[in-house]
């Protein structure tokens, strides 16, 4: 066996000044952990929420700003992201209900808003993480709610009419979604297994390259992986992380049809776990309504808000199962129900329907 080369005498220098920061770091982080420890006492004591995240995004934004580099903003935001996870943990662990298994973009998002100190709790649908969010087997809840290809996750626009929880934040994933299996090949796939949506946001590169492979859906991209770790006739397409999880070889990278495909994740919780974040001043204001089934009504429906100057991002419909042609519509709003403009025409929308609630006003996730 070769011996590795010795260090020159000045590398051998750095590497010291290198390890003496690192044993400072230690140093002042555990100081920082036992503050944060007398935080949480003091937050048990007083009735007060654990997490909140717009103090997250208030203590990263001002280290940001103070940043000098070379370090660059964004890798900053992600260690102090968890630097301040991981003493949250020692406060109170924050227990996060997430679609399974281990791997999942789920996860991802999860542990991109709450830090990789949290306590994962892997549900086997997104109707579990909204019953075990409601039900208080989780403080929080991470659901997909949207894709930039694919539209509307309609299973969690339909859980949020019969849930007590509320949005109190967003994340926006770039998803990159990628072909793994136990062997380093294409040959002998039989089986494509993954997320029904992500099946179909990679239609146009299996319909060239396995065209006779079975696209079988299942409950998450994380299953398709484990599933094909299990059997080497099957391919599944999921994230980096779940081919580590499940040590599966990536046969083929980044193979979505859209370079640009991003998923929207909403952070759910009881009401009393965590109010309604305060206005940021780049907030979103999530909604479902009803109104009567009569002509015009969905254009009367849409005039409070061009009347306050409210701008909509977002109008779907889901039918209300009534039998009677009768519709759900949900509806995001730039702004926040602080500002009078955004009052004025809830106020004025609400009079108009049938049903109407409130899921959710947060900041805009990045």
């Amino acid at each position: 066996m070769s011996t590795p080369p010795q260090a020159s005498p000045e590398l051998a220098v750095l590497r010291v000044q290198i390890d003496n920061l690192d044993t400072q770091l230690l140093t002042l982080l555990n100081q920082r952990a036992l503050v944060a420890e007398r935080v949480g006492e003091l937050k048990k004591r007083e009735g007060t929420p654990f997490f909140r995240p717009d103090r997250v995004a208030q203590v990263i934004q001002k280290i940001e700003n103070a940043n000098p580099g070379p370090l660059k903003a964004a890798h900053v935001s992600a260690i102090w992201r968890e630097i301040m996870s991981a003493c949250l943990a020692l406060e109170s662990p924050q227990r996060v209900a997430i679609l399974g298994p281990a791997g999942t973009f789920c996860e991802e998002a999860a542990i991109q808003y709450f830090g990789g100190a949290a306590d994962i709790k892997y549900c086997n649908s997104f109707e579990e993480v909204f019953h075990s969010t409601a039900a208080g087997s989780a403080q929080f809840g991470v659901v997909g709610v949207e894709n930039s290809n694919e539209g509307v996750v309609t299973r969690s626009l339909d859980m949020f009419l019969h849930t007590p929880c509320h949005v109190v934040g967003e994340v926006s994933l770039l998803i990159r979604h990628n072909l793994m299996r136990t062997t380093n090949s294409l040959d002998g796939v039989d089986v494509v297994a993954a997320h029904p949506q992500a099946l179909a946001q990679c239609q146009g590169w299996l319909s060239k390259h396995l065209p006779h492979a079975e696209r079988r859906p299942v409950e998450s991209n994380a299953e398709g992986a484990r599933l094909a770790a299990l059997h080497p006739n099957i391919a599944g397409i999921a994230s980096e992380r779940a081919a580590q999880q499940y040590g599966l070889h990536i046969i083929s990278h980044a193979i979505q049809d859209d370079a640009y495909n991003r998923t929207r994740f909403a952070i759910i919780c009881l009401p009393h776990t965590l109010a309604t974040p305060e206005p940021t001043g780049k907030d979103c204001t999530s909604l479902v309504v009803s109104v009567p089934n009569r002509p015009g009504a969905v254009h009367e429906l849409l005039m409070p808000l061009s009347k306050h100057g409210v701008s909509m991002t977002r109008f779907e419909s889901r039918p209300a199962r009534t039998g009677q042609w009768e519709y759900y519509f949900y509806i995001d709003l730039d702004g926040h129900p602080s500002q009078p403009h955004v009052a004025k025409a809830l106020e004025e929308l609400r009079a108009l329907c049938a049903f109407y609630k409130v899921l959710g006003a947060y900041p805009v996730g990045g």
